[in-house]
C-alpha cells in the first residue's frame, strides 16, 4: 500500500521545531526566574523588567538546545536519527542561523531588562551565560568539564533573576543549589543512549542528592543576610519528597543501566527541576511558593508529543 501524504505538512514542520527547541524544557529555565521572582519580590514597576528577563532565559535556552543538536547531528545520525536535524527535516544552515539569532536575541533582551531600558549587571550574566552555552555544546560537553558547564548555565540562568536585585550571599547559595543539582543530572545523562556505567551513575545521583541537601541551608543563609522572608513549614518535608520522587527513577536505572531506564529517569530529573526551584521558592517565599509547580502541568502536557532529553 502507498504513503499517503500528509494532509496538514506544515504540522511536521513545527513539530521538528519543536522538537529541535525541546519545548516541554523550556518551562524549567521559566522556573529558576520565577523563583528568583518570589526570591526578591516582583513590585509593579519591576513586571516589565522582569518579563525582558524571562525572555531572555527563553531565548537563551532555546540557543542552547538549538546549538545542542547542531553540533552533535554526526553522533545523532548514528543513534537517533530521527531527530529534525539528521532526518533532514530541519537544515544545518537553518538551525545555525536559528541558533544564533536566538542568542543575541536573549543577551539583547536581558540588557533591555533595566527600569530604564538597559540593565548591565544582567548584559553581564546573558553574555557569559551566551558564551558558556556555545563553549558547553561546541566543546565542554565531550569532556569531564561537561556537567560543571551545564550546572554553570542554569547557575547563571538563576542569577539572571536575581539581578534585579543586588545579588548577595543567600542568592549565590540559591543558584549554587539549582547548579550542583542540574550538574549532577548532566552527568547521569552522558551516556543515556549507549550502556551507563552503574558507578558513575551513582556517583552523578550522589551530585544531585549534594544539590538539594545543600538547599536546606537556604532559610538560614536567607536569616543571616536579614533579608526578609517567610519559610514555609512545608519546606523540609518538600525536599525530602523531592528527594524520592527524583530517587526512585534514579534508583532503578543504577540497578539495571538500560538506556530506556536512564533516559526515563534524567527526564524525571530535569521536570524534578520545576519541583526543585518550587521547594526553594516555599523557603524563601512562604507556602506560596508552591503555585511555582503549576509549570509542570504545560512541561508535562508538552512532553507527550516532544521529546525532552
Amino acid at each position: 500500500m502507498a504513503t499517503q501524504t500528509p494532509t496538514f505538512p506544515h504540522v511536521g514542520r513545527w513539530l521538528a521545531l519543536a522538537q529541535l527547541l525541546r519545548l516541554p524544557n523550556v518551562f524549567t529555565a521559566w522556573a529558576d526566574i520565577f523563583l528568583a521572582a518570589f526570591a526578591i519580590g516582583i513590585w509593579p514597576e519591576l513586571i516589565i523588567p522582569f518579563f525582558f528577563l524571562l525572555l531572555a532565559s527563553t531565548f537563551l535556552y532555546w540557543s542552547g538546545m538549538v546549538w545542542n543538536d547542531f553540533f552533535d547531528v554526526d553522533q545523532d545520525r548514528r543513534e537517533r536519527p530521527f531527530r529534525p536535524l539528521p532526518s533532514g527535516k530541519i537544515r544545518l544552515g537553518s538551525a545555525a542561523a536559528l541558533g544564533m539569532c536566538l542568542l543575541i536575541a536573549g543577551v539583547a533582551c536581558a540588557a533591555a531588562s533595566g527600569p530604564y531600558g538597559f540593565h548591565l549587571g544582567a548584559l553581564i550574566i546573558a553574555s557569559f551565560l551566551a558564551v558558556n552555552i556555545l563553549m558547553y555544546d561546541g566543546w565542554l560537553k565531550r569532556t569531564w568539564a561537561g556537567p560543571i558547564a551545564m550546572g554553570l548555565c542554569r547557575f547563571l540562568n538563576v542569577l539572571l533573576g536575581l539581578s534585579l536585585s543586588e545579588i548577595e550571599g543567600w542568592g549565590v547559595l540559591l543558584a549554587l543549589v539549582v547548579g550542583i543539582y542540574i550538574a549532577g543530572v548532566t552527568w547521569f545523562a552522558r551516556k543515556e543512549a549507549g550502556d551507563s556505567n552503574p558507578k558513575l551513575l551513582l556517583a552523578a545521583a550522589g551530585v544531585m542528592l549534594a544539590g538539594l541537601l545543600l538547599s536546606l541551608a537556604v532559610p538560614a543563609a536567607a536569616n543571616a543576610a536579614g533579608l526578609p522572608h517567610s519559610t514555609s513549614p512545608l519546606f523540609p518535608y518538600l525536599v525530602a519528597g523531592l528527594g524520592f520522587y527524583v530517587g526512585f527513577p534514579v534508583i532503578r536505572a543504577i540497578e539495571n543501566p538500560s538506556p530506556a531506564r536512564v533516559q526515563t529517569a534524567v527526564k524525571q530529573a530535569v521536570l524534578g527541576l520545576i519541583l526543585l526551584d518550587t521547594v526553594l521558592a516555599t523557603a524563601l517565599a512562604g507556602t506560596l511558593g508552591i503555585l511555582l509547580a503549576l509549570l509542570l502541568v504545560p512541561a508535562l502536557y508538552l512532553g507527550k508529543w516532544v521529546y525532552s532529553t
